[in-house]
Parts: C-alpha cells; sequence; structure tokens
C-alpha cells in the first residue's frame, strides 16, 4: 500500500481532474487536427533532390538559380539583339532596293535620251523625204551625230529587235551591232518611202520603251514608283506625238491624208494625250508646270489650229512652208514636254538620293545600336551576376540561421508536447487561448506501486529515481502502442486517459474506441510490470495495483505560468477510487466499463461484487481478467535492463535532435 502521503497527492490529482491525450488514429471533425512543427519542418525530405536543386543554400541550388537569374535577363537581350539585327537586314535590303532603283532610274534616263534622239531624227528623216530633200532644214549628219552620242553614252544595251524585211525582224544584243544596222540604213534613206521610215523607227523605239517599262515594272518600291510611272507614260506620249506629228507633216506637204494614215494619226494623237494626262495624274506637281508650259509658248493656238486642220482631213494645197512650219512647232511642243520630263527626271533624283540618305542613317542608327547592345549586354550579365551572388550569399547565411532556428522551434515544440497534447499545443499557439469542452464519454486509467512507501524507505535517493524511470521507461514504451495519452506521475502513481481531445473513432457502431484503447494497455502493462525486476532489489518482482473508470468530463487549459490540459468531473474521481480499492496485480474496472466492455466484446471480466467507496457508497464493481486472443506482444517486450540510461526519454530525445 501506497503511503498517506502518496494517496493524499493521488486524490489531489483526482479532484484537480490535470489529463491529457496523444494524438488519435482518427479525428473528429470537430476537434483540432494534431501538426507538430518538426512535420512542416521535415515535410521536403521525400523530394530531397527536388529541394537541393531549388534551395540556394545548397551548391547545386545555387548553380541553378545563378544559372536562371542570367538566362531571364539573357531572354530580353537576345531578342533585342535578334530584333535588331533584323532591322538592320531589312534597312540594308531597303537600301540595296533604292540604290538598284537609281541604276535603274539611270538606265531609264540613258535610255530616254537615246528614244528621245530617235525621235528627232524620225522627225528629221520623214521631213526629209516629204520634201523630197528639201534644204528648209539643216542637214541629217549632225542629227545622226547626237544620236551616235546618245547611244555611245550608255553603259548598257537592251536586245532590240528591228525591221529587216517587211514581214521579218532580226534581234541585235549589242550596241556596236545595232548602231552598223542603223548606220546601213542611214545610207539607204533616200531610196526609202515614208512608210518604211516610220515603221523602222517605231519599231526601234517601241522595243527601247517595251524594255524601259519591264525595267520600270521590277521596282517594288511604294514611293517612287508613281514617278517612274509618270516617267514612263510622259515617254511614250512624246512618242506617240512624235509618231503623230510625222502624219501631219504628211497632212501639209501632200495635201491630204489616205484613210489609213489618218486612222493611224487619230490613234496616235489620243494616245499621246491619254499618256501625257496620265502621267500628270501620277505626279500632279507636274500639272502647274505643263499649264505654264502652254502658256509660255506662243506657238501653241497654232498647234491646236494645225491640230483641228489634219483632224478635219480636208483636201488642200501642198505646201513645204506650211509643212515647215507645223514640223518646227511641233518640234518646240516636244522639246518642252522633254524640258518637263527632265524635271520629273529630276525629282526621280531627288527622290531617289533622298531615299538612299534615310536608308544610311537608319543602317548607321540601326549599327549603332547593335553595337551598344552588344557592349552593354556583358556588363549586364556582369552586373546580374554580382547581384545575384550577393542574394545568394545572404540567402544562404539566412537559410543556415532558419536551420538553427529550425532545430530551436523542434526543441521548444517537444517541450511543450510533453506538458500538454499536440493539437492543444498548436491550437493555443495559433489562437493563444483553447476553449473548455465537454466529453460525453472519456475512459480514465490509474495505478500504482504496491509496497513503494517501504522500498522507498529502505532506498536512496538515486535509487527510488533510477527505479522510477525506469518502471516509467518502461510504460511510457508500451502507451505508445495505443490511442492514449499519458497524463502525468505523482510519485508512485501513473495516470493514463483516452477519448480526449481528440475523439475516438466507433468500435461496431458503440463509439467506445477509447474503453478497448485502456482496457489493451492496462492487460499490457500488467504484464510487462510481472515481469519487471526492481533495479536495485532483483529478488524482488514489481506489483502494480490498476483501476479504470469511464464517463463524462470537462476539459480545458488552466493556468498561464505552466498552462496544464485539466480534465474535472466525477470520473476522474471515480477510476481513482477503483485504483485505491484495488488490489495488486489485479485491474479494478467499474461497471459502466465492464458494460461498455461486453457491447465491444473480446474482453473477459469477473465479478468482484459491491464496494464501499469514499463519497460514492456502495459501488458494483468487476475485475478485468483478459483479453480474448491475448495481447499481440512479448510479456517482456520493452523491460529496461539494469544499466540502462537511466536520462528521461524526452530528454534524451531532445539531445538527439539537436546533434541531428
Amino acid at each position: 500500500m501506497s503511503n498517506l502521503r502518496s494517496v493524499s497527492l493521488r486524490f489531489q490529482m483526482a479532484h484537480r481532474g490535470r489529463y491529457g491525450t496523444t494524438t488519435p488514429m482518427a479525428a473528429d471533425n470537430n476537434s483540432v487536427r494534431s501538426v507538430s512543427s518538426e512535420d512542416v519542418s521535415y515535410a521536403g525530405v521525400r523530394g530531397q533532390c527536388c529541394v537541393k536543386a531549388a534551395n540556394p543554400a545548397y551548391k547545386r541550388g545555387r548553380r541553378l538559380q545563378l544559372m536562371q537569374m542570367l538566362v531571364l535577363p539573357f531572354i530580353p537581350i537576345l531578342a533585342l539583339i535578334i530584333q535588331t539585327a533584323i532591322t538592320l537586314h531589312e534597312i540594308i535590303i531597303y537600301r540595296q532596293e533604292v540604290s538598284d532603283i537609281e541604276a535603274q532610274v539611270t538606265i531609264a534616263t540613258d535610255l530616254g535620251k537615246v528614244v528621245t534622239q530617235m525621235q528627232l531624227e524620225r522627225s528629221e528623216v520623214a521631213f526629209f523625204i516629204f520634201t523630197n530633200g528639201s534644204t528648209l532644214r539643216s542637214g541629217l549628219d549632225h542629227r545622226f551625230a547626237l544620236t551616235n552620242q546618245a547611244l555611245s553614252n550608255m553603259s548598257t544595251w537592251p536586245p532590240v529587235k528591228v525591221p529587216e524585211t517587211e514581214n521579218s525582224t532580226v534581234l541585235l544584243d549589242n550596241k556596236s551591232t545595232f548602231l552598223n544596222r542603223l548606220n546601213d540604213f542611214r545610207s539607204n534613206v533616200s531610196d526609202s518611202s515614208i512608210l518604211e521610215v516610220l515603221h523602222w523607227y517605231t519599231s526601234v523605239n517601241a522595243a527601247l520603251l517595251d524594255h524601259l517599262t519591264n525595267q520600270i515594272k521590277e521596282t517594288d518600291n511604294s514611293g517612287v514608283w508613281r514617278y517612274l510611272i509618270s516617267f514612263k507614260n510622259l515617254l511614250r506620249s512624246i512618242e506617240n506625238i512624235g509618231i503623230s506629228m510625222v502624219y501631219g507633216i504628211n497632212y501639209f506637204a501632200r495635201g491630204e491624208l489616205h484613210n489609213s494614215s489618218y486612222i493611224h494619226y487619230v490613234r496616235h494623237e489620243a494616245l499621246g494625250n491619254d499618256l501625257l494626262n496620265s502621267s500628270l495624274n501620277y505626279v500632279p506637281s507636274l500639272r502647274q508646270l505643263y499649264r505654264d508650259l502652254t502658256t509660255r509658248m506662243d506657238d501653241y493656238g497654232n498647234i491646236r489650229t494645225r491640230k483641228e486642220e489634219i483632224l478635219s482631213n480636208s483636201r488642200r494645197n501642198k505646201s513645204h512652208e506650211i509643212a515647215k512650219i507645223y514640223f518646227d512647232n511641233m518640234a518646240s511642243y516636244v522639246d518642252e514636254l522633254r524640258k518637263l520630263q527632265s524635271v520629273l527626271r529630276a525629282k526621280i533624283r531627288d527622290y531617289v538620293n533622298s531615299n538612299l540618305l534615310d536608308a544610311s542613317h537608319k543602317e548607321a542608327y540601326g549599327i549603332a545600336i547593335l553595337v551598344l547592345v552588344l557592349l552593354v549586354s556583358p556588363i549586364i550579365i556582369v552586373l546580374v551576376r554580382n547581384a545575384v551572388a550577393t542574394i545568394q550569399m545572404y540567402s544562404a547565411n539566412l537559410a543556415q540561421k532558419a536551420k538553427e532556428l529550425k532545430k530551436e522551434k523542434r526543441i521548444s515544440d517537444t517541450l511543450l508536447f510533453q506538458m500538454l497534447p499536440p493539437s492543444v499545443a498548436q491550437q493555443l499557439k495559433q489562437t493563444q487561448q483553447v476553449p473548455a469542452e465537454f466529453y460525453a464519454s472519456v475512459t480514465v486509467y490509474f495505478s500504482d506501486i504496491v509496497g513503494f512507501t517501504e522500498i522507498a524507505a529502505i532506498s536512496t535517493p538515486l535509487e527510488v529515481v533510477t527505479f522510477l524511470n525506469s518502471i516509467y521507461k518502461m510504460f511510457d514504451a508500451r502507451i505508445e502502442c495505443y490511442d492514449v495519452y499519458k497524463v502525468e506521475t505523482i510519485g508512485d502513481s501513473y495516470m493514463v486517459a483516452s477519448g480526449l481531445p481528440v475523439k475516438n473513432g466507433e468500435v461496431k457502431g458503440t463509439g467506445d474506441k477509447h474503453v478497448t484503447e485502456i482496457a489493451t494497455m492496462a492487460l499490457d502493462l500488467l504484464a510487462g510490470s510481472v515481469m519487471f525486476k526492481i533495479p536495485h532489489r532483483p529478488n524482488e518482482r514489481l506489483q502494480i495495483r490498476s483501476g479504470v473508470h469511464t464517463g463524462p468530463v470537462v476539459a480545458g487549459i488552466v493556468g498561464t505560468k505552466m498552462p496544464r490540459y485539466c480534465l474535472f468531473g466525477d470520473t476522474v474521481n471515480t477510476a481513482s477510487r477503483m485504483e485505491s480499492t484495488g488490489e495488486a496485480l489485479r485491474i479494478h474496472i467499474s461497471a459502466e466499463v465492464k458494460h461498455a466492455l461486453d457491447a465491444v466484446g473480446g474482453f473477459r471480466t469477473e465479478h468482484r461484487g459491491l464496494v464501499d467507496v469514499k463519497g460514492k457508497g456502495l459501488m458494483d464493481t468487476y475485475w478485468l481478467a483478459c483479453k480474448d486472443g491475448g495481447i499481440t506482444r512479448s510479456a517482456d517486450f520493452d523491460v529496461p535492463a539494469l544499466f540502462d540510461d537511466d536520462q528521461p526519454m524526452f530528454i534524451r530525445r531532445l539531445r538527439e535532435e539537436y546533434y541531428i
């Protein structure tokens, strides 16, 4: 039997009702879920490789982060370099296109000069034939020389088809061959008819103008194409006006035009006017110049009058003088149109030069930007690398401090969980308060050591502490296998409870799992105590007395200095009375526990009879005998050896965790 002090302490503890639980196997929805900070700290251990790859505290993580931080600014820099390079490439292509246009305009200008000279030569030769070699106009040699000079200025020569016979042509693919054929035709001009002369020169000019048209069609620049088309139309307009002028000379020199000649005159005159209007429409600034041209010409009214006479085609007397006047007037008009052509050519050249200058500036800007980006990019990358290295150094230090803080937090949490149930401790840390809660059914277990007073009286203090530490280590190891919580020990008294703060799951629909857990645990502790040897008295065996009761309680946190999770109610007092009125090596249970075990099944009990319980009167009680099938563990399991470390288990665990 325990001494009076032990009994007094046990009864005080029963009346105070201090109590806590371990984390249960099944949680109720209304209860707080138990999560320790240690679980949170080691949440990433399963993916340790991924943690090392992403954590800057590790060398591999720092390298990966550095690579990411270097790639991140490199992407926009690379995009800027590519964009600048593409823009520069487009500028170079644009500059090449403008240069090609300049070359085409140069070729077109030289070709236009040749066409102009061929047109003038055609007019002179036609006038010579119409007037039967009249000397009213200057000789043809000077005109032929001017044409030859224009041909010599040509840098390239397009293939040209010229008439060989009345129904055949020959292709002349170089300038010298064309000049030889032209000289042959000139030498026989006296023996040629006006139609032959007109056909030959018109065919040559048509071939040259077709080549000019093809050259202009190849251009694809949106700014200069209007000027080029206007230039082409103006050339063709002068060509058609020149052909119509030949028929006009024929009219005044012969007195009338035959039907076919008249039709040709009307067609070429209409084409010339239409092409001239089209040219002025493409470049509106030329229209005012054309008005000034017609206003400035004194003979423009005579030209309109002569055109009306030709269009009427009335028979009249032959007159070389009128033919010469008409020729001179038309030649002056065509010369004015050629001045307009020169102005247009100058506009084209200015526009092309402006585009070339703009392309050169863009090219220079593009090269400057590209060089600047290439120079600045390494500097940016170096600065980013240095910044990342600095951040990584600080993050490594921070990670080390966080690791140390985590260790200290685990230590403090472990100490806190020794004082309070984990779920209650977590709720207390989060909300600073845990409201009291009523539990309809909880099972409480008490045990003490029979003869502890006599053993303590003949033992040294160290032997007593070693003895209690050994027995409690065995008890603590065994109750870890059950859904129970060790409340505390006072002297030789050992208190355990089940069913709160997290309610147990149901067993066969009874909802009394806490009863079976405490009953199985009580049998296990009794079996272990039988095999336990007192360290300093090996010939004596340990004897314990146990008591169990189940019923309603109210639980909550009490105190602020050393807060405890306390249990209040008659259930705690009755469980303590079951232990104090019990017998050695027996488990004394109340009728409520017996009925709950019968409802579950699998446990054997023995009827003790009525027992006079202080404060309760007569109570019908029972002995818990055994469990069907026995408990699934060896009777001497977890019995500590005599020379085991006598340090408390939680202190040793704290030290092991601290040095990990």
